[in-house]
Protein backbone atom coordinates (compact mmCIF):
# COMPACT_ATOMS: atom_id res chain seq x y z
CA UNK A 1 0.00 0.00 0.00
CA UNK A 2 1.19 3.44 -0.93
CA UNK A 3 0.27 6.71 0.82
CA UNK A 4 0.64 9.38 -1.19
CA UNK A 5 0.40 13.35 0.40
CA UNK A 6 -0.32 16.48 -2.17
CA UNK A 7 0.30 20.05 -1.66
CA UNK A 8 -1.83 21.65 -4.29
CA UNK A 9 -1.21 25.16 -5.50
CA UNK A 10 -3.45 26.92 -8.36
CA UNK A 11 -1.28 25.34 -11.08
CA UNK A 12 0.02 22.43 -10.49
CA UNK A 13 1.35 19.94 -6.97
CA UNK A 14 3.67 18.80 -5.31
CA UNK A 15 3.07 14.92 -4.64
CA UNK A 16 5.25 12.84 -2.39
CA UNK A 17 5.03 9.19 -2.35
CA UNK A 18 5.63 7.06 0.69
CA UNK A 19 5.82 3.18 -0.48
CA UNK A 20 6.61 -0.01 1.51
CA UNK A 21 9.48 0.44 3.61
CA UNK A 22 8.27 4.20 3.99
CA UNK A 23 10.19 4.72 0.67
CA UNK A 24 10.02 8.38 -0.25
CA UNK A 25 9.57 9.69 -3.96
CA UNK A 26 8.59 12.97 -5.53
CA UNK A 27 7.07 14.50 -8.43
CA UNK A 28 5.01 17.51 -9.33
CA UNK A 29 2.20 17.61 -11.53
CA UNK A 30 0.20 19.95 -13.06
CA UNK A 31 -3.26 20.60 -11.97
CA UNK A 32 -4.93 20.73 -15.01
CA UNK A 33 -7.55 17.82 -15.93
CA UNK A 34 -5.08 16.21 -18.51
CA UNK A 35 -2.21 16.08 -15.87
CA UNK A 36 -4.60 15.02 -13.37
CA UNK A 37 -6.03 12.11 -14.86
CA UNK A 38 -2.75 10.86 -15.90
CA UNK A 39 -1.69 11.23 -12.81
CA UNK A 40 -5.00 8.95 -11.43
CA UNK A 41 -4.22 6.09 -14.24
CA UNK A 42 -1.11 5.77 -11.51
CA UNK A 43 -3.26 5.09 -8.65
CA UNK A 44 -4.55 1.78 -7.64
CA UNK A 45 -7.28 0.81 -5.10
CA UNK A 46 -4.42 0.14 -2.77
CA UNK A 47 -3.69 3.45 -2.62
CA UNK A 48 -4.74 6.48 0.30
CA UNK A 49 -4.14 10.01 -1.07
CA UNK A 50 -4.62 12.41 1.18
CA UNK A 51 -4.79 16.91 0.54
CA UNK A 52 -5.56 19.51 2.02
CA UNK A 53 -9.05 22.09 1.81
CA UNK A 54 -8.75 24.38 -0.60
CA UNK A 55 -9.83 26.38 -3.88
CA UNK A 56 -9.93 23.28 -6.06
CA UNK A 57 -9.93 21.00 -3.49
CA UNK A 58 -13.24 19.18 -4.47
CA UNK A 59 -12.49 18.89 -7.89
CA UNK A 60 -9.07 17.23 -7.53
CA UNK A 61 -10.79 14.79 -5.08
CA UNK A 62 -13.39 13.89 -7.22
CA UNK A 63 -11.25 13.07 -9.80
CA UNK A 64 -8.85 10.60 -7.72
CA UNK A 65 -11.88 9.49 -5.78
CA UNK A 66 -12.64 6.35 -8.75
CA UNK A 67 -8.80 5.27 -8.70
CA UNK A 68 -7.25 5.41 -5.58
CA UNK A 69 -8.25 3.19 -2.70
CA UNK A 70 -9.18 6.43 0.09
CA UNK A 71 -9.01 9.95 -0.93
CA UNK A 72 -8.89 11.96 2.58
CA UNK A 73 -8.91 15.73 2.72
CA UNK A 74 -7.54 17.11 5.49
CA UNK A 75 -8.23 20.47 7.76
CA UNK A 76 -5.75 22.90 7.26
CA UNK A 77 -6.54 24.64 10.33
CA UNK A 78 -5.81 21.47 12.45
CA UNK A 79 -2.86 20.21 10.63
CA UNK A 80 -0.03 21.47 13.17
CA UNK A 81 2.60 19.68 11.88
CA UNK A 82 3.01 21.60 9.19
CA UNK A 83 2.08 24.91 10.06
CA UNK A 84 4.36 24.70 13.21
CA UNK A 85 7.50 23.18 10.69
CA UNK A 86 10.92 25.43 11.41
CA UNK A 87 11.57 23.86 7.70
CA UNK A 88 8.23 24.52 5.56
CA UNK A 89 8.17 23.87 1.40
CA UNK A 90 6.01 21.91 -0.88
CA UNK A 91 8.13 19.21 -0.79
CA UNK A 92 8.12 19.01 3.03
CA UNK A 93 4.75 19.68 3.01
CA UNK A 94 3.49 16.84 0.73
CA UNK A 95 5.57 14.63 2.84
CA UNK A 96 4.21 15.24 6.01
CA UNK A 97 0.76 14.74 4.88
CA UNK A 98 1.63 11.54 3.59
CA UNK A 99 3.27 10.43 6.89
CA UNK A 100 0.45 11.87 8.68
CA UNK A 101 -2.45 9.76 6.55
CA UNK A 102 0.02 6.69 7.22
CA UNK A 103 0.16 6.93 10.86
CA UNK A 104 -3.60 7.97 10.95
CA UNK A 105 -3.60 11.09 12.23
CA UNK A 106 -5.13 13.28 9.63
CA UNK A 107 -8.14 15.64 10.93
CA UNK A 108 -10.17 14.25 8.22
CA UNK A 109 -12.77 17.00 6.85
CA UNK A 110 -16.37 16.10 5.53
CA UNK A 111 -16.15 15.57 1.98
CA UNK A 112 -19.76 17.15 0.73
CA UNK A 113 -21.81 15.91 -2.28
CA UNK A 114 -22.57 17.37 -5.76
CA UNK A 115 -25.64 19.12 -4.23
CA UNK A 116 -24.20 20.22 -0.66
CA UNK A 117 -21.58 21.72 -3.13
CA UNK A 118 -23.50 23.27 -5.71
CA UNK A 119 -26.19 25.10 -2.96
CA UNK A 120 -22.87 26.58 -1.02
CA UNK A 121 -21.57 28.19 -4.47
CA UNK A 122 -24.99 29.79 -4.64
CA UNK A 123 -24.71 30.96 -1.23
CA UNK A 124 -21.16 32.36 -1.92
CA UNK A 125 -22.05 34.41 -5.04
CA UNK A 126 -24.85 36.06 -3.95
CA UNK A 127 -22.64 36.81 -0.75
CA UNK A 128 -19.91 38.01 -2.50
CA UNK A 129 -22.80 40.55 -4.85
CA UNK A 130 -24.17 41.76 -1.86
CA UNK A 131 -20.77 42.81 0.23
CA UNK A 132 -20.02 44.62 -3.63
CA UNK A 133 -23.63 46.61 -3.43
CA UNK A 134 -22.43 47.19 0.32
CA UNK A 135 -18.84 48.25 -0.70
CA UNK A 136 -20.51 51.08 -3.19
CA UNK A 137 -23.28 52.04 -0.90
CA UNK A 138 -20.71 52.80 1.81
CA UNK A 139 -18.29 55.13 -1.23
CA UNK A 140 -21.49 57.03 -1.61
CA UNK A 141 -22.22 57.58 1.64
CA UNK A 142 -18.47 58.89 2.58
CA UNK A 143 -19.20 61.55 -0.39
CA UNK A 144 -22.01 62.57 1.30
CA UNK A 145 -19.69 62.56 4.83
CA UNK A 146 -16.54 64.35 3.26
CA UNK A 147 -19.41 67.69 1.96
CA UNK A 148 -21.12 68.11 5.07
CA UNK A 149 -24.57 66.35 3.28
CA UNK A 150 -27.50 65.22 5.41
CA UNK A 151 -29.83 62.82 3.84
CA UNK A 152 -33.77 63.70 4.08
CA UNK A 153 -34.61 60.48 3.55
CA UNK A 154 -33.78 56.89 5.30
CA UNK A 155 -33.67 55.25 2.03
CA UNK A 156 -30.90 57.09 -0.22
CA UNK A 157 -30.84 53.90 -2.85
CA UNK A 158 -34.50 54.11 -3.15
CA UNK A 159 -36.55 56.24 -6.26
CA UNK A 160 -37.02 59.21 -4.40
CA UNK A 161 -33.47 59.02 -3.17
CA UNK A 162 -31.95 58.67 -6.64
CA UNK A 163 -33.70 61.58 -7.68
CA UNK A 164 -32.14 63.47 -4.75
CA UNK A 165 -28.74 62.30 -5.51
CA UNK A 166 -29.12 63.27 -9.19
CA UNK A 167 -29.37 66.46 -8.41
CA UNK A 168 -27.50 66.66 -5.33
CA UNK A 169 -24.75 69.96 -6.26
CA UNK A 170 -21.46 68.41 -5.70
CA UNK A 171 -17.62 69.49 -6.52
CA UNK A 172 -16.90 68.11 -9.85
CA UNK A 173 -14.81 65.45 -8.56
CA UNK A 174 -17.20 64.71 -5.73
CA UNK A 175 -19.83 64.34 -8.81
CA UNK A 176 -18.23 62.24 -11.25
CA UNK A 177 -17.52 59.60 -8.67
CA UNK A 178 -21.04 59.26 -7.02
CA UNK A 179 -22.37 58.69 -11.21
CA UNK A 180 -19.40 56.13 -11.51
CA UNK A 181 -21.17 54.55 -8.05
CA UNK A 182 -24.41 55.07 -9.07
CA UNK A 183 -23.66 53.64 -12.17
CA UNK A 184 -22.11 49.90 -11.17
CA UNK A 185 -25.21 49.82 -8.45
CA UNK A 186 -27.63 49.24 -11.47
CA UNK A 187 -26.10 46.17 -12.72
CA UNK A 188 -24.67 44.39 -9.23
CA UNK A 189 -28.36 45.30 -7.85
CA UNK A 190 -29.61 43.32 -11.37
CA UNK A 191 -27.61 40.23 -10.63
CA UNK A 192 -28.72 39.80 -6.81
CA UNK A 193 -32.20 39.90 -8.40
CA UNK A 194 -30.81 37.25 -10.69
CA UNK A 195 -28.95 35.29 -7.83
CA UNK A 196 -32.38 35.81 -5.55
CA UNK A 197 -34.54 33.78 -8.57
CA UNK A 198 -31.77 30.89 -8.43
CA UNK A 199 -32.37 30.93 -4.96
CA UNK A 200 -35.36 30.51 -4.24
CA UNK A 201 -36.07 28.26 -6.95
CA UNK A 202 -33.35 26.13 -4.71
CA UNK A 203 -35.13 26.97 -1.22
CA UNK A 204 -38.38 25.76 -3.49
CA UNK A 205 -36.60 22.46 -4.20
CA UNK A 206 -35.01 21.56 -0.58
CA UNK A 207 -37.56 20.47 1.82
CA UNK A 208 -35.08 21.19 4.86
CA UNK A 209 -34.89 24.60 3.79
CA UNK A 210 -38.45 25.22 3.86
CA UNK A 211 -38.54 23.60 7.08
CA UNK A 212 -36.27 26.18 8.60
CA UNK A 213 -38.42 28.95 7.01
CA UNK A 214 -40.67 28.40 10.11
CA UNK A 215 -38.66 29.55 12.72
CA UNK A 216 -39.28 33.36 12.93
CA UNK A 217 -36.76 35.74 11.63
CA UNK A 218 -35.41 33.39 9.56
CA UNK A 219 -35.81 33.73 5.51
CA UNK A 220 -34.80 32.12 2.43
CA UNK A 221 -31.48 33.36 2.63
CA UNK A 222 -30.53 32.47 5.97
CA UNK A 223 -32.20 29.07 5.53
CA UNK A 224 -30.34 27.91 2.59
CA UNK A 225 -26.83 28.86 4.10
CA UNK A 226 -27.52 26.89 7.03
CA UNK A 227 -28.68 23.99 4.85
CA UNK A 228 -25.29 24.46 2.71
CA UNK A 229 -23.32 24.89 5.83
CA UNK A 230 -24.15 21.33 7.38
CA UNK A 231 -24.76 19.31 4.68
CA UNK A 232 -26.16 15.83 5.98
CA UNK A 233 -27.62 17.02 9.33
CA UNK A 234 -26.82 13.41 10.83
CA UNK A 235 -23.41 13.70 11.17
CA UNK A 236 -23.64 16.11 13.87
CA UNK A 237 -24.56 14.14 16.69
CA UNK A 238 -25.78 16.58 19.15
CA UNK A 239 -26.60 19.93 18.18
CA UNK A 240 -23.94 21.14 20.31
CA UNK A 241 -21.78 20.06 17.72
CA UNK A 242 -23.78 22.01 14.99
CA UNK A 243 -23.34 25.15 16.76
CA UNK A 244 -19.64 24.61 17.17
CA UNK A 245 -19.43 23.82 13.37
CA UNK A 246 -20.48 27.41 12.92
CA UNK A 247 -18.52 29.00 15.27
CA UNK A 248 -21.42 29.98 17.94
CA UNK A 249 -19.75 28.44 20.59
CA UNK A 250 -17.73 30.02 23.35
CA UNK A 251 -13.90 29.79 23.41
CA UNK A 252 -12.71 28.35 27.04
CA UNK A 253 -9.06 28.53 28.39
CA UNK A 254 -8.31 26.18 31.87
CA UNK A 255 -4.78 25.27 32.63
CA UNK A 256 -3.50 23.32 35.85
CA UNK A 257 -5.79 23.81 39.29
CA UNK A 258 -6.85 27.23 37.64
CA UNK A 259 -10.89 26.83 36.89
CA UNK A 260 -11.69 26.84 33.52
CA UNK A 261 -12.77 30.62 31.80
CA UNK A 262 -15.47 31.25 29.18
CA UNK A 263 -14.67 33.18 26.17
CA UNK A 264 -16.02 34.80 23.17
CA UNK A 265 -17.32 32.44 20.85
CA UNK A 266 -15.11 30.75 18.43
CA UNK A 267 -16.34 32.44 14.93
CA UNK A 268 -14.94 29.14 13.30
CA UNK A 269 -16.55 27.79 10.55
CA UNK A 270 -18.34 29.98 7.45
CA UNK A 271 -18.50 33.79 8.38
CA UNK A 272 -20.95 34.40 6.29
CA UNK A 273 -24.20 31.28 7.32
CA UNK A 274 -22.57 32.96 11.16
CA UNK A 275 -23.81 36.83 10.52
CA UNK A 276 -27.26 35.44 8.78
CA UNK A 277 -27.71 34.00 11.92
CA UNK A 278 -26.93 36.86 14.21
CA UNK A 279 -29.21 39.05 11.94
CA UNK A 280 -32.31 36.35 12.03
CA UNK A 281 -31.47 36.49 15.92
CA UNK A 282 -32.31 40.40 15.83
CA UNK A 283 -35.66 39.76 13.82
CA UNK A 284 -36.62 36.42 15.77
CA UNK A 285 -36.36 38.43 18.84
CA UNK A 286 -39.02 41.38 17.55
CA UNK A 287 -41.75 38.71 17.48
CA UNK A 288 -43.94 37.20 20.90
CA UNK A 289 -42.63 33.74 21.59
CA UNK A 290 -40.06 31.74 23.63
CA UNK A 291 -37.35 33.39 21.53
CA UNK A 292 -38.72 36.72 22.54
CA UNK A 293 -38.65 35.93 26.77
CA UNK A 294 -35.19 34.27 26.35
CA UNK A 295 -33.31 37.05 24.93
CA UNK A 296 -34.77 39.51 27.54
CA UNK A 297 -33.97 36.78 30.28
CA UNK A 298 -29.84 37.10 29.30
CA UNK A 299 -30.04 40.58 28.06
CA UNK A 300 -30.91 41.54 31.93
CA UNK A 301 -28.37 39.31 32.84
CA UNK A 302 -25.31 40.15 29.98
CA UNK A 303 -26.43 42.97 27.99
CA UNK A 304 -27.63 43.21 24.58
CA UNK A 305 -25.04 41.58 22.68
CA UNK A 306 -24.56 38.73 24.51
CA UNK A 307 -28.24 38.08 24.70
CA UNK A 308 -28.29 38.34 20.24
CA UNK A 309 -25.02 36.02 20.08
CA UNK A 310 -27.22 33.56 22.80
CA UNK A 311 -30.29 33.47 20.80
CA UNK A 312 -28.44 33.22 17.50
CA UNK A 313 -27.14 30.07 19.30
CA UNK A 314 -30.83 29.13 20.49
CA UNK A 315 -31.32 28.99 16.36
CA UNK A 316 -29.00 26.81 15.32
CA UNK A 317 -29.67 24.17 18.27
CA UNK A 318 -33.73 24.66 16.74
CA UNK A 319 -32.53 23.69 13.24
CA UNK A 320 -30.92 20.98 14.43
CA UNK A 321 -33.92 19.66 16.19
CA UNK A 322 -36.19 20.60 13.19
CA UNK A 323 -33.97 19.13 10.43
CA UNK A 324 -32.83 15.71 12.35
CA UNK A 325 -36.90 15.12 13.72
CA UNK A 326 -38.51 16.40 10.88
CA UNK A 327 -40.60 18.67 12.43
CA UNK A 328 -41.66 22.51 11.89
CA UNK A 329 -41.26 24.42 14.68
CA UNK A 330 -44.29 24.26 16.95
CA UNK A 331 -44.54 28.08 17.40
CA UNK A 332 -44.28 29.01 14.04
CA UNK A 333 -46.81 31.86 12.46
CA UNK A 334 -48.56 29.89 9.64
CA UNK A 335 -49.47 33.52 7.69
CA UNK A 336 -46.06 34.63 7.98
CA UNK A 337 -44.86 31.05 6.91
CA UNK A 338 -47.05 31.03 3.98
CA UNK A 339 -46.24 34.91 3.35
CA UNK A 340 -42.55 33.28 3.49
CA UNK A 341 -43.30 30.97 0.68
CA UNK A 342 -45.27 33.15 -1.46
CA UNK A 343 -42.91 35.47 -1.87
CA UNK A 344 -40.07 32.90 -2.90
CA UNK A 345 -42.76 31.54 -5.70
CA UNK A 346 -43.20 34.97 -6.77
CA UNK A 347 -39.46 35.34 -6.86
CA UNK A 348 -38.60 32.18 -8.85
CA UNK A 349 -41.87 33.16 -11.61
CA UNK A 350 -44.94 31.72 -10.42
CA UNK A 351 -48.05 34.16 -11.58
CA UNK A 352 -49.77 35.87 -9.55
CA UNK A 353 -53.00 34.84 -8.24
CA UNK A 354 -56.11 37.14 -9.05
CA UNK A 355 -58.02 38.69 -5.99
CA UNK A 356 -61.11 36.32 -4.92
CA UNK A 357 -62.75 38.60 -2.94
CA UNK A 358 -63.65 38.03 0.60
CA UNK A 359 -63.18 34.18 1.77
CA UNK A 360 -65.18 32.24 4.17
CA UNK A 361 -63.77 32.29 7.73
CA UNK A 362 -61.51 34.50 9.70
CA UNK A 363 -59.67 37.49 7.78
CA UNK A 364 -55.84 37.21 7.61
CA UNK A 365 -56.03 40.01 10.13
CA UNK A 366 -58.00 37.98 12.61
CA UNK A 367 -55.70 34.59 12.19
CA UNK A 368 -52.37 36.79 12.67
CA UNK A 369 -53.90 38.57 16.08
CA UNK A 370 -54.98 34.69 17.07
CA UNK A 371 -51.44 33.88 16.64
CA UNK A 372 -49.35 37.07 18.38
CA UNK A 373 -52.06 36.12 20.74
CA UNK A 374 -51.10 32.57 20.91
CA UNK A 375 -47.18 33.53 20.66
CA UNK A 376 -48.06 35.84 23.90
CA UNK A 377 -49.17 33.15 25.84
CA UNK A 378 -46.43 30.71 24.91
CA UNK A 379 -44.15 34.21 26.03
CA UNK A 380 -45.63 34.20 29.64
CA UNK A 381 -45.76 30.11 29.95
CA UNK A 382 -41.68 30.48 29.45
CA UNK A 383 -41.30 33.19 31.85
CA UNK A 384 -43.29 31.14 34.45
CA UNK A 385 -41.30 27.83 33.97
CA UNK A 386 -38.07 29.97 34.60
CA UNK A 387 -39.11 31.63 37.59
CA UNK A 388 -40.40 28.39 38.79
CA UNK A 389 -36.69 26.62 38.18
CA UNK A 390 -35.38 29.56 39.65
CA UNK A 391 -37.41 29.07 42.63
CA UNK A 392 -36.55 25.55 42.71
CA UNK A 393 -32.66 26.26 42.31
CA UNK A 394 -32.53 28.60 45.18
CA UNK A 395 -34.48 25.89 47.53
CA UNK A 396 -32.51 23.51 46.91
CA UNK A 397 -29.33 25.51 47.83
CA UNK A 398 -31.03 26.49 50.73
CA UNK A 399 -31.78 22.54 51.86
CA UNK A 400 -28.86 20.69 50.19
CA UNK A 401 -31.44 19.18 47.77
CA UNK A 402 -30.59 18.93 43.96
CA UNK A 403 -32.34 20.98 41.65
CA UNK A 404 -34.13 18.38 40.13
CA UNK A 405 -35.68 16.94 43.31
CA UNK A 406 -37.08 20.27 44.14
CA UNK A 407 -38.63 20.32 41.10
CA UNK A 408 -40.27 17.44 40.92
CA UNK A 409 -41.29 18.33 44.27
CA UNK A 410 -43.28 21.32 43.15
CA UNK A 411 -44.63 19.81 40.33
CA UNK A 412 -46.14 17.30 43.01
CA UNK A 413 -47.09 19.54 44.75
CA UNK A 414 -49.44 20.74 41.65
CA UNK A 415 -47.47 23.87 40.64
CA UNK A 416 -47.13 23.25 36.94
CA UNK A 417 -46.88 20.18 35.21
CA UNK A 418 -44.28 20.65 32.94
CA UNK A 419 -42.84 18.08 30.55
CA UNK A 420 -38.69 18.90 30.91
CA UNK A 421 -38.08 17.52 27.55
CA UNK A 422 -38.20 19.12 24.02
CA UNK A 423 -37.62 17.78 20.95
CA UNK A 424 -37.25 21.82 19.48
CA UNK A 425 -34.53 22.41 23.07
CA UNK A 426 -35.45 26.01 23.64
CA UNK A 427 -34.45 25.49 27.27
CA UNK A 428 -35.76 21.61 27.17
CA UNK A 429 -39.33 22.76 28.14
CA UNK A 430 -42.45 21.90 26.38
CA UNK A 431 -44.64 25.51 26.67
CA UNK A 432 -47.89 23.69 25.83
CA UNK A 433 -47.31 21.24 28.71
CA UNK A 434 -47.34 24.25 31.17
CA UNK A 435 -50.75 26.02 32.19
CA UNK A 436 -50.96 29.47 31.24
CA UNK A 437 -50.17 32.05 34.48
CA UNK A 438 -54.07 33.56 34.41
CA UNK A 439 -55.04 29.96 34.88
Amino acid sequence: MRTIGLDVHKSFAEVAILGPGHALARRRIATDPAALSTFAQTLSKDDHVVLEATMNTWAIAELLTGHAGRVVVSNPLRTKAIADAKIKTDKVDARVLAQLLAADFIPEVWVPDARTRRLRREVAQRAALVRQQTQLRNQAHAILHRNLVAAPMSDLFGVAGRRWLAELALPAEERAHLDAIMRLLGPVAAEIETCDRALAESVLAEPRALRLLTLPGVGAATALAIVAASGEIRRFARPNKLVSYLGLDPRVRQSGERPAHTGHISRQGQAHARGLLIEAAHAAVGTPGPLRAFFRRVRARRGEQVAIVAVARKLVVLCWHLLTSERDYRWARPTLVAKKRRKLELASGAPRLPGGGRRPGPTLRQRREAERAALEEAEAEYRAFVAARRTATDAAAATGVRRSTALEGQIRGGAFTPTLRSSHGVDRVRAKDIPSVDG
